[in-house]
């Protein structure tokens, strides 16, 4: 294999497929990636960690076509540094288990390679279900729920993302994604796109939402979705992404979605959001509880630690109802305020004992709730 490709244009490839090698990895061919250079100018990247697979091609100057493997993270790390506008230089000698001599400029690299038979394939299987997203339907999906993501190993089906066709309050079809860790629920719409009709329920994993985020960041295209009820593959352009689902069956969050919450304040997002951060300074346990005092036309935000002390902070709120107290998690508060692209939040209350509801008051399309706190 010999090949030139322009720095930045590898640097591309290489951001899309490194993050998904595991820095740690008890099977060596997991830490490497997998070059190809093929006929037609292409020069192919593939990463895996078994359960999730990145291929990205980018355009390069191809002498002689081959395949190697080498360490991921090391090349990522080396090209990063060259550099802007340099040309690298890839040479493999001594077969595909032998070494891959880089050359840009006057810097020379040797890396060690593992043959390409020992590189893990994952196969796609049959992908019954595809559809056509506009990247930035994706984004908001993601967006607006990947924080409430559950992280606790045991509740394995809610550590990821649940995507599947629902139906608003007035029937119209949406493709909706939801998340939760059990303390609190995020939720988002989009426009059913065509040919998800007969979409089944799934649950996309964590890293793979993580992965997904960032080959969608930049561009403007749309974004290809192909699924079974075991495996995904989004394609972005020359990238393309493959994942393992979570095999497991999502809650039915449906009934933790308060309905008849009465008590409503609005309140301006971001004077809000500064506020709660301010105040959960002082908070040091776990919960970073903070407690809402809510009058008409005004709330109290106030924090207590037997070790740092107390704060407290007033803001004006759009609020007819009758005084309630509520504690919350300040963090989970401000994940959430964090989305609202308004310049206003609203939240409906019941009680003290029950949950929250919180919405944007100019995005229909996403709801949060949030279980209260004893404080």
């Amino acid at each position: 294999m010999k090949l030139t490709i322009e720095r930045a244009t590898l640097l591309s490839s290489l951001v899309h497929v490194q993050s998904v090698v595991e820095r740690r990895n008890t099977i060596p061919i997991l830490a490497n990636v997998r070059i190809d250079a093929h006929g037609g100018d292409r020069l192919r990247l593939t990463a895996t960690d078994m359960d999730l697979a990145v291929v990205d091609e980018a355009e390069a100057t191809v002498e002689q076509e081959g395949a190697v493997t080498t360490t991921a993270l090391t090349l990522y790390d080396i090209v990063r540094k060259l550099p802007d506008g340099a040309q690298v230089s890839m040479q493999l000698e001594g077969g595909d288990s032998g070494h891959l001599d880089l050359v840009s400029g006057r810097s020379r690299f040797r890396l060690s390679c593992l043959p390409i038979a020992e590189f893990p394939v994952m196969a796609d299987g049959e992908l019954p279900h595809a559809f056509t997203l506009p990247r930035e339907h994706l984004r908001r999906l993601i967006d607006k729920t990947r924080f409430a993501i559950s992280t606790e190993e045991t509740r394995y089906y809610l550590n990821g993302i649940h995507l599947h066709r629902a139906e608003d309050q007035d029937g119209t079809a949406r493709l909706r994604a939801v998340a939760t860790d059990g303390h609190r629920l995020s939720c988002a719409d989009v426009a059913l796109p065509e040919g998800a009709d007969d979409l089944p329920g799934v649950i996309v994993p964590r890293k793979t939402v993580a992965e997904v985020r960032k080959l969608i960041d930049d561009g403007d295209e749309p974004v290809s979705v192909a699924l079974s009820e075991t495996k995904i593959r989004f394609e972005v352009g020359a990238a393309s992404l493959t994942s393992k689902l979570i095999d497991g069956t999502f809650p039915d969050y449906e009934r933790v979605i308060p309905r008849g919450n009465k008590n409503i304040m609005t309140i301006a997002s971001g004077g809000f959001a500064e506020a709660v951060d301010r105040v959960s300074s002082i908070s040091t346990d776990r919960s970073h509880a903070i407690k809402l005092s809510i009058s008409p036309g005004q709330v109290t935000l106030t924090a207590n630690s037997p070790d740092t002390g107390t704060a407290t902070e007033e803001l004006d709120a759009d609020y007819g109802a009758e005084p309630l107290e509520i504690g919350l998690n300040a963090r989970y508060v401000m994940d959430v305020a964090g989305q609202i692209e308004s310049d206003s939040i609203r939240f409906f209350f019941a009680d003290a004992g029950s949950p929250s509801l919180i919405r944007d008051t100019g995005d229909s399309g996403a709801l949060h709730v949030i279980m209260p706190l004893r404080v």
